[in-house]
């Protein structure tokens, strides 16, 4: 089955880090990454820019309207994304704690869900 982890983090914590620090996590980040490749569990992810560079969408009765950012009651902010392969939730929970952002914030395990055939 495939499963989407969501990747959050306090961008306030991040941005206090250190050039040091963020290159060790960013180091860290692509072994996980090269682990699960080696695996043949990662399927796509990617990293996001800032939450400071978002925009949201919304379509209320056919009007459109563009605002800055998201508006999360968290400090926690989508900061990527891994899609991987994993037997069942217990395994796909298990490479989620290895990704190495969840030291920082949090990772939120999803299934994806299956449609049916058209």
């Amino acid at each position: 089955m495939k499963y989407l982890c969501l990747v959050y983090y306090d961008e306030q914590r991040v941005d206090s880090m250190t050039d040091e620090q963020w290159a060790a996590l960013v180091e860290q980040c692509i072994a996980n990454g090269e682990r699960l490749k080696d695996s043949g569990q990662f399927i796509a992810g990617e990293p996001l820019q800032s939450v400071r560079t978002a925009k949201t969408v919304r379509v209320r009765e056919g009007a459109v309207s563009v605002v800055d950012g998201p508006f999360a009651e968290t400090r926690e902010q989508l900061a990527g994304f891994y899609l991987i392969e994993a037997q069942d939730l217990d395994e796909a929970l298990r490479l989620a704690a290895k990704i190495p952002p969840a030291q920082l914030g949090s990772i939120e395990v999803r299934p994806l869900r299956q449609l049916p055939d058209r």
